[in-house]
């Protein structure tokens, strides 16, 4: 049982935007997942990453960033629905995969093979995989995760679906991708007055300022922690940040090949910000390590820099 039929994860081919030359080869669990499944259907996940141009500094993080519903749907032809559970789960995955849906459903990390050496049967975590293939009798899935297609099968399947009779003392949260149609129309003018809007929703303030505020601060505090502190605290500030403009100049440039203007100004802003978080997060970490955390904050200034660059470009370019 296949919502889209004939994908094989022993021979499945990541998306360009996963591919290793890359400064942030992957995202999130959401944005990663989501570019799979658009992709294995012929489509173009660059459509719909305008999101990315609203990114925001949260406080504590950076905004964990996913595709807008609107957008799939519209830009991609992908519907997203929340899926109430009431009874087996297993049951509720069969009625959908077999509806041509695909099931997205959080789970725990540790019972997925590919994260072997991060999460698998050493942490629990938890994350989104969507189920494409089910076979209750063999035990077995195949599933979008993060930056591939792959396969589960028997001990790690029973870990994940326990038989409701087992007692799930909660729901996982859990929704459904819609297939319909490919979008028709100028799909590149669209995504283009999509764009606009979010530029729009960018913060007034610039987001990296923000950030650099607390950044000694946050080190210092990383210093006295275990290994695993810093590496949850880098994905969600310096790989969320990153991986999202890295996304943004993919965008610019899928938006320039069709038709709808130059973007380079912005495109250099984006990728200098993904260029320059990535060494940052190096530098973070050799700091944490030595325990010399004073200082971190200015090497932020060029990251600030380039967003003024990337979103007063496109500020001036795109208007609603």
């Amino acid at each position: 049982m296949q919502a889209i039929a004939g994908l094989e994860a022993r021979v499945y081919a990541p998306h360009p935007l996963h591919g290793a030359s890359r400064d942030w080869a992957e995202t999130n669990c959401s944005v990663d997942l989501m570019i799979e499944l658009v992709a294995s259907l012929g489509r173009a996940p660059e459509a719909a990453l305008g999101v990315t141009a609203a990114l925001d500094f949260e406080g504590d993080q950076f905004t964990f960033f996913k595709l807008a519903s609107e957008d799939l749907r519209d830009l991609c032809g992908i519907e997203i629905q929340e899926l109430s559970l009431y009874d087996d789960l297993l049951g509720h995955m069969e009625t959908q995969i077999a509806r041509g849906r695909v099931v997205l459903v959080e789970v725990d990390a540790w019972r997925l093979p590919d994260t072997a050496g991060v999460s698998y049967r050493l942490e629990h975590s938890k994350t989104t995989i969507g189920v494409n293939r089910l076979d209750r009798a063999a035990r077995s899935i195949g599933y979008f995760h993060n930056a591939g297609y792959f396969d589960l099968e028997g001990e790690d399947f029973d870990g994940l679906f326990p038989s409701a009779r087992d007692g799930l003392p909660l729901f996982p949260y859990c929704e459904i991708a819609r297939i319909g149609a490919p979008p028709s129309g100028d799909v590149a003018a669209l995504a283009a007055r999509r764009l606009a809007g979010h530029v729009s929703r960018a913060p007034r303030d610039n987001p990296f300022a923000e950030f650099a505020a607390r950044l000694d601060q946050d080190a210092a505090a990383l210093a006295g922690r275990a290994p695993a502190a810093f590496h949850k605290y880098a994905f969600n500030t310096l790989r969320q940040a990153g991986a999202n403009f890295e996304l943004l100049a993919a965008h610019l440039d899928w938006l320039a090949q069709n038709g709808q203007g130059d973007f380079s100004a912005a495109r250099e802003g984006a990728l200098a910000i993904a260029a320059r978080a990535k060494a940052l997060q190096f530098q973070l970490a050799r700091a944490v390590t030595r325990r010399r955390t004073q200082g971190l904050a200015a090497q932020v200034e060029p990251l600030e820099q380039a967003w003024t660059r990337a979103i007063g470009a496109l500020r001036r370019e795109i208007a609603p």
